[in-house]
């Protein structure tokens, strides 16, 4: 089992939800922790760790910007040291009947989703190569596998991740750096989860209270995917996955089974 204490762990979309408690999980286990979101919110985050101790820092960052991707883990290595672990969780969604999908809305979806990735994943590699270890963890989702209606735009930019996490798996293998996603299902009480319910409520003309029931009747243990199920997951493929790398592993409650 790998001990986190004084490696330098880096997690997007950390301003709140499951990107805060990964992040949270990593500081309590002694990492230094660079949290990176383009809410200013991250900053207000960074700060309530550092307040307890932990070694964390806020970093306000467009990972759609390739230049300014490099130039923040740029700022992150001087100011805690090389990147041992990368999480990619930040992302975004949008939900509408795909005949209505504009050239706007699919840009964005697959910028933030694919290109962000991309871009923090080429600037971690660079000190993980020198290290001859590392830990990438992408976020993907059970709609990246089976493409859930009323977001095509989301799931082909899922898809892609897995695809990305495959590639990147083999090519860095010989640098003893792991690379691995995880596809969740519909995460309760973040962000992701009131915009898809509101979406649907719409789309479906149904409330939202029926949405929820409609969805969690798919899901073989009878709830949704809670975000300390997806930490715990998280921290397995940090510090215990290491015969692990190019793999999507599922968190859904047995809904996804491939």
């Amino acid at each position: 089992m790998v001990q986190l204490k004084d490696k330098v762990c880096v997690v997007t979309g950390s301003a709140k939800s499951i990107g805060f408690e990964i992040a949270k999980n990593y500081a309590q286990q002694g990492a230094k922790v660079a949290l990176i979101d383009i809410d200013n919110q991250v900053v207000e985050a960074a700060k309530s760790l550092a307040s307890q101790g932990y070694a964390a820092k806020a970093y306000v960052l467009d990972i759609t910007d390739q230049q300014k991707v490099f130039s923040c883990f740029d700022s992150i290595v001087k100011d805690f040291g090389p990147v041992w672990c990368l999480v990619n969780n930040a992302g975004v969604v949008d939900q509408r009947p795909f005949d209505e999908v504009t050239p706007e809305q699919l840009d964005k979806i697959f910028k933030v989703n694919v290109f962000g990735t991309v871009y923090c994943s080429q600037a971690a590699l660079k000190t993980m190569k020198d290290l001859g270890d590392g830990r990438i963890i992408n976020f993907s989702s059970k709609s990246g596998k089976t493409g859930s209606a009323l977001m095509a735009p989301y799931s082909a930019a899922k898809g892609a991740i897995i695809a990305l996490t495959h590639a990147l798996a083999f090519e860095y293998a010989n640098k003893n750096i792991k690379v691995n996603c995880i596809c969740p299902g519909i995460t309760d009480a973040t962000g992701v989860w009131a915009n898809v319910s509101e979406g649907y409520t719409k789309n479906l003309n149904l409330p939202r209270e029926e949405i929820i029931k409609k969805f969690t009747a798919k899901i073989p243990l009878g709830r949704l995917t809670r975000i300390e199920d997806v930490v715990e997951l998280v921290q397995f493929i940090t510090v215990s996955g290491d015969y692990c790398t190019g793999q999507a592993f599922n968190i859904t409650g047995g809904r996804e089974v491939h």
